[in-house]
């Protein structure tokens, strides 16, 4: 009898199999002799799962708890708490620090407790620093402009100054490389220790890109040169792109803008100026992203001197279609609705 139940049995060859058969063999009536005598499994092997299951009353194995944690939830929460309190500290100085509390652990599991978290180390971004007044204006301005829909903020010339500077200078640059190739002549950024810089000024609107000026060498941003650059460059956008209808104007608080003979210029002119723009707030101003695509697009040219520079950056802005200057545009609703959110903070 027993030779009959076991024969199929033993064609079962998984350990999860194995120990099925054998407590469905203890379940029969066999004894642990008789289930050795077939061997299906050496003999320690089947007097423990026998054990097990009578033990258990399962055929499952318990699962291993493994090596047990250095930290409890409390240690966790401490050094969660450690980290939040200063962003920049290293792993390693973490380590030190949980140490002191009584958690004798390496770098790596402090990385892995703040991982478990959502704390992943990333390079901090860089934004300007705003003052208790800088995020007070941008609330004011905000609230100001909440319920402007992107049909309004279509009507508004977005203006601005930038710098390019040559051999890459102007922007990141990332490229793919084997082991090896770190200094490799197409894997290299060059550098010069005082690169040719480049000042533009510009304007677009949801109509898309304006006037681009370039700043001559050796002129000095002051009110004479803005007024210059307003009656040469902003003047016959609004009349290419507005014709006679109605639009705002909008520039930043830099001192030559901020001048009363510039104010007093704009307003003789029948121009409305949006704001007051808040200090220290390019994340609000769309033309900061127009500037950072023109930058990628004439780093990737890879100009050589000056004159190539400048010519490069006439030709991709123009090159700049409609279509994303409009998509721009229409950024600022949720730009707005962000910083309200953030109660004044920095947003994307």
């Amino acid at each position: 009898m027993l030779e009959i139940i076991v024969l199929p049995l033993l064609t079962m060859v998984t350990c999860k199999e194995t120990r099925a058969a054998i407590i469905a063999l203890h379940k029969n009536g066999f004894t642990g002799k008789d289930i050795v005598a077939t061997k299906i499994a050496p003999k320690s092997t089947i007097y423990r799962f026998i054990k097990n299951f009578k033990e258990r009353g399962s055929i499952l194995v318990k699962k291993a708890s493994g090596r047990p944690r250095k930290s409890s939830k409390r240690q966790d929460r401490l050094l969660k708490r450690i980290q939040l309190r200063d962003r920049s500290a290293t792993s390693a100085e973490l380590a030190q620090e949980w140490q002191q509390a009584g958690v004798s652990a390496s770098a790596r599991t402090v990385r892995r407790r703040l991982l478990e978290d959502g704390l992943v180390s990333r390079r901090a971004a860089k934004k300007p620093l705003l003052s208790k007044k800088n995020i007070r204006d941008r609330l004011i301005f905000c609230r100001k402009y909440s319920e402007w829909t992107a049909e309004d903020w279509g009507k508004v010339i977005f203006s601005d100054e930038a710098p390019f500077r040559l051999f890459g200078a102007s922007g990141k640059r990332l490229v793919r490389r084997r082991k090896g190739e770190r200094y490799h002549q197409s894997c290299v950024m060059p550098t010069v220790k005082h690169p040719d810089t480049i000042h533009v000024w510009g304007c677009f609107s949801s109509k898309g890109v304006g006037s681009l000026t370039i700043l001559p060498k050796n002129t000095a941003m002051n009110k004479e040169w803005y007024q210059n650059t307003l009656q040469q460059q902003l003047l016959p956008t609004i009349q290419q792109q507005f014709g006679e209808e109605q639009c705002i104007f909008q520039h930043d608080g830099a001192p030559c803008h901020k001048a009363k003979v510039i104010t007093k210029w704009l307003g003789d002119q029948n121009v409305e100026i949006l704001g007051p723009w808040p200090g220290n707030s390019p994340d609000l101003n769309p033309i900061e992203n127009l500037w950072s695509i023109l930058k990628r697009r004439v780093d990737k040219q890879k100009p050589t001197n000056s004159d190539k520079l400048q010519e490069v950056i006439m030709k991709e802005w123009v090159a700049i279609s409609q279509d994303l200057a409009q998509k721009l545009i229409e950024s600022m609703p949720s730009r707005i609705a962000e910083v309200l959110k953030k109660k004044g903070q920095h947003c994307k």
